[in-house]
């Protein structure tokens, strides 16, 4: 996209949709190992289905609540943008480790036990 081989297009019809246009066969083979095809499903998928979806989801919200919790939401999915950036910089961990750092160890001090009471007597 940067070197403008690649470029969107809004194809009007009812309801308009996206297409994507330029020469993206061997240079994406090469960047994503996928057929033209491929490139083409997925930038179905994400574009013309699940980003529009979203904004559909937002218009449905914003209708019922108003326009306030933009504000809101905007920050949480930059909050939560920056966390997985620094998941990603932080390399592959193994799970079990990565679990064992989330959470103390289990006690199961509010677990029921099998008369269904948990172990305080509640």
């Amino acid at each position: 996209m940067e070197s403008k081989e690649l470029w969107v297009e809004l194809r009007p019809d009812n309801p308009s949709y996206m297409i994507l246009r330029g020469t993206y066969g061997d240079k994406i083979y090469k960047a994503f190992r996928m057929t033209r095809q491929g490139v083409r499903w997925r930038f179905w998928r994400v574009l013309n289905d699940i980003y529009v979806s979203a904004f559909e989801s937002i218009l449905l919200i914003e209708t019922a609540f108003g326009t306030g919790l933009r504000d809101y939401a905007t920050r949480i999915s930059k909050e939560r943008y920056a966390l997985r950036q620094e998941i990603m910089q932080g390399g592959f961990q193994n799970a079990d480790v990565f679990q064992s750092e989330q959470s103390p160890k289990s006690d199961n001090s509010g677990a029921a036990g099998a008369d269904g009471q948990n172990r305080h007597g509640a």
